[in-house]
């Protein structure tokens, strides 16, 4: 399994597409048995999410995310979990412990892109 989480370098980034960078995580038995950091390449609309995909990415986690991305990876099958904060790697195994949980939180106006937790 492939999990990434937007961020801004170790910590989860208030909204998906303005992160500076995706930590990914490859997990096994629900374990993390491998990391590495890809820098975010630009937001543009749908672009994101369908660069996750074709890196393999089974879950996406971030604190805040766009309707549109949300669709995108839902159409891509990939797990969205939104309403996450704190380290990455934290948010991850507390995912991989089923102890993550989405608030279904999405971002609906860009211009408040600092924060979309809501």
């Amino acid at each position: 399994m492939k999990i990434a989480v937007a961020s801004e370098q170790n910590k989860v980034t208030g909204h998906f597409g303005h992160c500076e960078n995706f930590n990914i995580y490859i997990a096994e038995n629900s374990k993390i048995v491998k990391s590495e950091t890809v820098a975010n390449p630009g937001h543009k609309p749908g672009f994101l999410p369908n660069f996750l995909n074709d890196l393999g990415v089974n879950v996406i986690i971030s604190g805040g995310m766009g309707g549109g991305a949300v669709d995108i990876f839902n159409e891509k099958g990939i797990e969205v979990i939104v309403g996450a904060k704190g380290e990455a790697k934290n948010a991850v195994e507390l995912y991989l412990q089923g102890q993550l949980k989405s608030t279904g939180s999405v971002c609906h106006e860009h211009q408040h892109h600092d924060d979309c937790r809501d």
